[in-house]
């Protein structure tokens, strides 16, 4: 004996409100990113991992044609950007270090202000806020240039002159980026630590230009040091890779390129904030 099971119209109507006309529900479009996020980890880490090997095992072979690359990688995304990184890092150190003065001298605490100088700067607007700055001048490029090499079949024709696409079109990238960036980020803190003297310097305030140096020296730690290089290298590796992977993983059409260079920006934004989580995380416990 068979049932018909019938829905009421407020049933119905109910469903179709919460689910909508077409649409999916909630749980199921979240499992759905989650499990496209896993993917895409998957297959950075692998594109990361052939990097790695290629970089080992030929980085001296074809120097006449890779190391060339490497410099012209340094250049864009280096001496091209000291003036922009200079202006951005007088504005921080200036902003940062007025904020800081204002702040601790009405608790009556100017004496930690050298210590917030270099929390703030030294460990996470430098490395972080340089990155932001490379990836918004080089990523979208390389992922337009990468993306079109790859639509235009070059890839492919390197591919089939024996020439290996990685070794020639990522490590360069990956090189040039990563000493770019550690490059860079010492000279915006170098910047921005000049800057938040002259503005010591200037102002009428209770603490002298040579004791808020002292309490920057006093401060640092060789641990900051190693932070810095080791979280300034992997933010241009991570841009490197994320821009590369886009480029070169699949076959796009031209008109896809814009697109997908966007989407690799985000990418590269969300993978630095997380690894800079992570360092946070480190000088937490």
């Amino acid at each position: 004996m068979s049932r018909t099971v019938t829905s009421s119209p407020e049933t119905d109507e109910s469903t179709s409100r919460m689910t909508g006309p077409g649409k999916l529900p909630f749980s199921i479009l979240l499992g759905r990113m989650i499990i496209r996020s896993i993917g895409t980890l998957h297959e950075l880490l692998a594109f990361s991992l052939i990097t790695l090997s290629v970089t080992l095992l030929k980085f001296n072979r074809s120097k006449a044609v890779v190391h060339p690359i490497i410099r012209s990688q340094i250049y864009l995304a280096g001496i091209r950007l000291v003036p922009l990184v200079g202006m951005v890092a007088i504005m921080t150190g200036f902003i940062v270090v007025g904020q800081m003065i204002s702040l601790f001298s009405m608790i009556g605490a100017s004496r930690y202000t050298g210590l917030a100088m270099v929390v703030a700067v030294f460990r996470e607007l430098g490395p972080l806020m340089t990155a932001m700055m490379v990836l918004a001048r080089v990523g979208t490029s390389t992922v337009i240039e990468l993306g079109t090499k790859r639509a235009m079949g070059e890839v492919e024709a390197l591919e089939a002159l024996g020439i290996d696409s990685i070794h020639y079109l990522v490590v360069p990238r990956v090189l040039g980026l990563a000493l770019s960036i550690m490059a860079l980020t010492i000279y915006f803190i170098l910047i921005s630590m000049v800057s938040a003297y002259m503005f010591v310097f200037m102002q009428d305030i209770p603490m002298k230009p040579g004791a808020f140096v002292n309490q920057i020296v006093e401060a640092l730690h060789i641990s900051d040091f190693l932070m810095l290089v080791l979280k300034s290298f992997f933010f241009g590796t991570i841009i490197a890779v994320v821009t590369c992977y886009e480029g070169l993983a699949r076959p796009i059409r031209l008109g896809d390129i814009s697109s997908t260079a966007m989407r690799a920006v985000m990418k590269a934004i969300l993978f630095c904030v997380l690894l800079d989580a992570v360092f946070i995380l480190y000088w937490m416990v």
